[in-house]
């Protein structure tokens, strides 16, 4: 008899259609019934000996919460008959009544029950039991989890020594993850964790990678990447963490109606074992990173959600250093502006298809087609006047507006390397920018430059939204941050929204530092380090108008019509020693 091994993960849902992705132990059909009659099956396809399916769920009522259950060949499997959790549902809000977006990043696993937690209390875990407890209380529509899902380079105690008993760990690459049955094994312990398991049962998610997914600060540099590719374990990691990240996280990020013509998908599926098959896309994907798009587009009403590679898609060339490569670039300037008119320069009228017309990529959804405007008769894209949508959030694992001193820092550093001031500093820029691991939007001048250019553009005249939100996690702690740009002022309320993490270290030295990279002190100092680096002046400013705050924590932003409200909530242990999630703002942005 088939087992669930892991999940059952809710990840897609509109008004009518879900997905759910579980893990089974052996071949099997998969099948979701729905209290209200909607069901779905498929069957599990294989892939390095195990077993997976994401089932499609059709024929579910708009503006309802529906229970299910997961069956395997027929025996129910979800929920356990000694659950302790309330029943799973599928949720489809009417877009009128608002969406609530919850978003973090950076989740190190968290021991079993009753063990010791080094990093204290998991947000994902105690956001898990608040809903557990008062099912009715707000729960989000969605949740974005912004990279970091898993850490191939920092594994626990428990995944060490499941390690050692396979392979010697003083052999490279040590006591990190190296192929794909240890990726597994981490999804395995991070997601049975069963407060967040239940929790992924029923609120629907959406993912991107980060650095951790795969290594620290991946993809950090040209200089950097042939080191790694010059070792002889770098190609299996790599190759096993892009196709893990595809079966357990990227497949969930589409929709049923892009699951049914999305070719790699197709293809595991009708093979025995899809494990050559996603190995030579994942291959491909590492001799050409811009012949994939991991990115993605999620409609949930009129608020459009972007979801950003910022790791995998860039350009790392010292002449032409850029965070997305030109494909990419355009790719999400198509989706800021589709709906706006002729302004994005192409056929805006297709809402996220770009990707699907993009015929040489694969792996990545190209983007939630539904709340699309419609062409006309001429076949020219409807212009709405209103806007195509209230609320733009750019999601990013990596920020784009830092503290002013790190800001400056990585700029300095990227004309460092690329020969500003001569060999020997390029040679000292490279070991600098590896060892205080700069590479983020400010270390790729140009792109930061494009990206403050596109968000004004978007925030700004007939159609505009309310507000334009970048969401991003990597830097363990949570701040508001607000640009400005000189002789302009967007229409829409833009701000930086970054959250992290969610279960993960915050050491007296990121609390010191970032404290004082946000001061007046450390903007002077700054200024001076830039003026050394010839680095041109931003197009943008911005001032820090919440933060840093530090701990386990998760943000939460309601929109609905044209108002906005963000709410950042920290995990803490009470004195009875059981945890809650602690209010730490509560603000309107529109």
């Amino acid at each position: 008899m088939a087992g669930l091994r892991l999940g059952p993960l809710l990840r897609y849902t509109d008004g009518s259609s879900a997905t759910v992705w579980v893990e089974s132990d052996r071949p099997c059909t998969a099948e979701v019934r729905c209290a209200d009659g909607a069901r779905g099956s498929t069957r599990t396809f294989r892939i390095a000996g195990h077993h997976y399916a994401l089932v499609p769920v059709s024929g579910l009522t708009p503006g309802t919460a529906t229970e299910y259950e997961v069956l395997l060949d027929g025996t129910r499997v979800w929920p356990p008959p000694d659950s302790r959790f309330p029943p799973s549902v599928i949720a489809t809000s009417p877009a009128d009544e608002g969406t609530r977006i919850a978003f973090g990043s950076c989740r190190w696993a968290a021991p079993p029950a009753g063990g010791h937690d080094p990093v204290g209390p998991d947000a994902l875990d105690t956001l898990s039991a608040r809903i557990a407890a008062d099912p009715e209380a707000a729960r989000p529509d969605v949740l974005l989890l912004l990279g970091d899902q898993v850490y191939a380079d920092e594994i626990s105690d428990a995944t060490r020594r499941w390690i050692s008993g396979r392979r010697d760990l003083a052999e490279p690459p040590g006591d990190q993850v190296a192929n794909y049955e240890e990726y597994a094994r981490l999804y395995y312990e991070s997601w049975l964790d069963p407060e967040v398991r239940w929790l992924l049962s029923t609120v629907p998610s959406c993912m991107i990678f980060d650095d951790h997914d795969v290594i620290d600060d991946w993809n950090t540099s040209e200089a950097w990447l042939a080191d790694m590719r010059a070792t002889d374990w770098w190609r299996e990691r790599l190759l096993s963490g892009l196709m893990s990240y595809w079966v357990y996280q990227q497949l969930g990020n589409l929709s049923p109606k892009e699951l049914a013509t999305d070719p790699l998908y197709a293809a595991v599926r009708d093979s025995p074992d899809g494990t050559d098959v996603l190995r030579t896309f994942a291959a491909r994907a590492d001799a050409d990173p811009a012949s994939v798009r991991w990115s993605y587009r999620r409609d949930f009403g009129r608020v459009r959600l972007l979801m950003v590679d910022s790791r995998a898609a860039r350009v790392l060339k010292e002449d032409r250093r850029a965070m997305l490569d030109p494909g990419e670039a355009a790719w999400l300037r198509e989706q800021v502006l589709d709906g706006r008119g002729d302004r994005a320069g192409v056929d805006a009228g297709d809402g996220g298809t770009e990707g699907a017309r993009d015929g040489e990529r694969e792996g990545r959804p190209a983007g939630d087609t539904k709340s699309a405007p419609a062409a006309d008769t001429k076949g020219a894209p409807a212009v709405d006047r209103e806007g195509p949508y209230d609320h733009l959030l750019i999601g990013t694992s990596l920020p784009w507006l830092l503290p002013h001193l790190v800001h400056d820092v990585e700029a300095w550093n990227a004309a460092m390397c690329a020969g500003e001031r001569g060999p020997r500093w390029a040679r000292l820029g490279e070991r600098i920018r590896r060892g205080a691991d700069l590479e983020h939007w400010a270390a790729f001048p140009s792109s930061f430059d494009a990206l403050a250019d596109l968000i004004a553009e978007a925030g700004t005249g007939p159609g505009a939204p309310a507000t334009v939100s970048v969401l991003s996690g990597d830097v363990h702690h949570a701040y508001v941050a607000e640009p400005s740009w000189p002789g302009r002022t967007p229409d829409a309320h833009v701000a930086q929204l970054t959250c992290s993490p969610v279960h993960n270290s915050v050491p007296l030295s990121i609390r010191l530092g970032f404290r004082f990279g946000w001061s007046a002190w450390a903007r002077a100092l700054g200024r001076r380090i830039a003026r050394h680096g010839r680095c041109a002046a931003s197009a943008v400013s911005w001032r820090r108008t919440g933060g840093p705050w530090f701990g386990n924590q998760i943000m939460t932003l309601t929109l609905r019509g044209r108002s906005a409200r963000l709410r950042l909530e920290q995990a803490r242990a009470d004195r009875d020693g059981t945890t809650a999630l602690h209010l730490i703002t509560d603000r309107e942005l529109a």
